[in-house]
């Protein structure tokens, strides 16, 4: 192996694709017992690999030299191997202060609160100090020295918040550390989580209207940071950007909302073909389970079809990624619903005159003009309301396309 990453478990690591994104050389998961960790770092078989969950601090008695950032965080993630001698880095710190600086956040003179104490944490504590916080505060379930519980954290005045802890990354989604809520006059938040990309956390301060980054970004320039120590070759930051856009567009799923007969199928079908993503219908994939959707919600009513559908949004959002999906038009309302499609997705309303809307006895809920017009005006501020982006589809399938992929390409914290 010249260049890898080593890890106990790698079940959905980005960081292959990021590195191969880079061009410069083939790079290796390597998943490993921690008893394989020094054996590997005795060999010196490799020019250069990255080091993740839980042996930052493992790799620490083999190395040759530490650099002062690493030695001060007590933690590494790169090791270079020059001609048999091993150097240690940690380029998370790199990551954190890059994502702090794309989103505007400015710590400096300000009040921090880190919630876990883990390595993460350690980097994200010496940035935050390095950078000229007034105060950082270590948030944890079981305060050790110099930290302080969750209880306390609320009874301080936060400007800003950084999680470096598990709660909401997948598989486990849908849980935060805390509740925004109970922290007022917050500027920004952090979440070093990227799977998804939109944790609860993150969620509930869209939701707030409070800033907020996730941790994608401090994963591609933490690993644009790696590459440079590997190559000895600069990597410029249209690059860590380039690749940065593109990972986010391969990971990010595309959601249509809307009326029944506005066009949602055909504009995803349409884009789905011209970006080469996965076409999802949300409404195949549960007639799949329940039937015709029709004769379901005849014979057991609209409540329990909603159960249904919420179940298929679910089961399709935890799995699905850089895909195109169409919903049902009334998806959205349940927030549960939203909820999920928004953790790794943009959505966008399809939004279609109502003359231009064909009634369809096969759709109950949308029968005929006055049902339509009434579910129209029932729905409208709701879709408008959860969307990311409204797109007029009065014209071509294709315009509405064009749209949408015009927007996708605008920047994102």
């Amino acid at each position: 192996m010249k260049y890898g990453l080593i890890a106990e478990r790698l079940g959905h690591s980005y960081s292959k694709i990021i590195h191969e994104m880079l061009g410069r050389y083939e790079y290796e998961l390597m998943p490993m017992p921690e008893e394989e960790v020094g054996e590997l770092l005795t060999s010196k078989a490799f020019d250069g690999i990255n080091v993740t969950i839980p042996y930052k601090s493992t790799v620490i008695p083999y190395l040759d030299w530490i650099s002062r950032q690493a030695k001060k965080i007590g933690a590494v993630n790169t090791v270079v191997n020059k001609n048999g001698v091993l150097y240690g880095y940690n380029t998370d710190y790199a990551g954190f202060t890059a994502t702090l600086q794309r989103a505007k956040f400015d710590v400096s003179g300000k009040n921090v609160l880190v919630l876990g104490s883990g390595g993460t944490s350690k980097t994200v504590c010496t940035a935050c100090r390095d950078l000229g916080a007034r105060s950082v505060f270590v948030a944890s379930r079981r305060p050790g020295d110099g930290q302080i519980s969750y209880e306390h954290s609320k009874e301080i005045a936060i400007d800003y918040i950084i999680n470096t802890t598990p709660a909401g990354m997948y598989p486990d989604t849908g849980k935060s550390a805390i509740e925004i809520g109970d922290y007022k006059g917050v500027l920004g938040v952090v979440d070093v989580i990227f799977n998804p990309l939109r944790t609860k956390l993150l969620l509930d301060c869209e939701d707030a209207g409070i800033p907020c980054a996730d941790g994608l970004y401090m994963l591609v320039t933490q690993a644009m940071a790696s590459a440079e120590l590997f190559t000895g070759v600069p990597v410029k930051r249209t690059e860590a950007e380039r690749i940065y856009e593109a990972l986010r567009n391969n990971t990010e799923n595309t959601v249509l909302t809307g009326m029944p007969g506005s066009g949602k199928t055909t504009v995803g079908k349409l884009l789905a073909e011209k970006t080469g993503k996965q076409f999802i219908d949300t409404d195949t994939e549960l007639t799949k389970n329940i039937g015709n959707v029709a004769d379901f919600i005849r014979a057991h009513g609209e409540a329990e079809f909603r159960d249904k559908e919420t179940e298929a949004i679910k089961e399709i959002t935890a799995n699905a990624r850089g895909a195109v999906i169409v919903t049902g038009g009334g998806a959205v309302l349940r927030e549960e619903n939203v909820r999920a499609l928004r953790e790794n997705g943009m959505i966008f309303f399809i939004d279609r005159r109502l003359s231009l809307i064909a009634t369809d006895e096969s759709r109950p809920l949308s029968s005929n003009p006055e049902a339509l017009k009434a579910r129209y005006a029932e729905r409208r501020g709701i879709y408008e309301k959860t969307c990311d982006h409204r797109i007029i589809n009065n014209l071509t399938p294709d315009e509405a396309v064009k749209r949408i992929m015009k927007l996708q390409k605008g920047k994102r914290i």
